[in-house]
């Protein structure tokens, strides 16, 4: 095979793996909540505990998800268990994605001059 190939069936593997990855909601909410900032183990437990009424168990089982995926990194400070966001796998996700955008950008595009349109004409522009 050449080494085109062999590179997007990497790519193409580790893009799945991280689909399934983020195809859970609870692995989502924590990713989200690691998007705002480091944060200790022990609050996103007792968050996503709350949240979505699972034991301390099941989030530790999704916090080792995400660590063994590479989405997040983890950093001991003295008893605490630090954890913060790995942006590299959502890059491969974003230029996955890129592909697709053609699909909304003009929608989107099309919407902001209808929008602006419409409060010229009304004068609340």
């Amino acid at each position: 095979t050449s080494h085109g190939a062999t590179h997007r069936g990497l790519l193409y593997g580790r893009l799945m793996h991280a689909f399934d990855v983020l195809g859970d909601p609870v692995r989502r909410r924590l990713l989200e909540l690691l998007a705002e900032r480091e944060r200790a183990a022990g609050d996103m437990t007792a968050i996503v505990q709350r949240e979505f009424g699972i034991t301390q168990s099941a989030v530790s089982q999704h916090l080792r998800v995400l660590r063994d995926s590479g989405f997040a990194t983890v950093r001991p400070l003295g008893a605490v268990r630090l954890y913060s966001v790995n942006a590299e796998p959502m890059r491969d996700v974003d230029q996955w994605l890129e592909r697709f955008r053609g699909f909304w950008t003009p929608r989107l595009e099309a919407l902001a001059t209808e929008v602006a349109r419409s409060q010229r004409e009304s004068g609340t522009g």
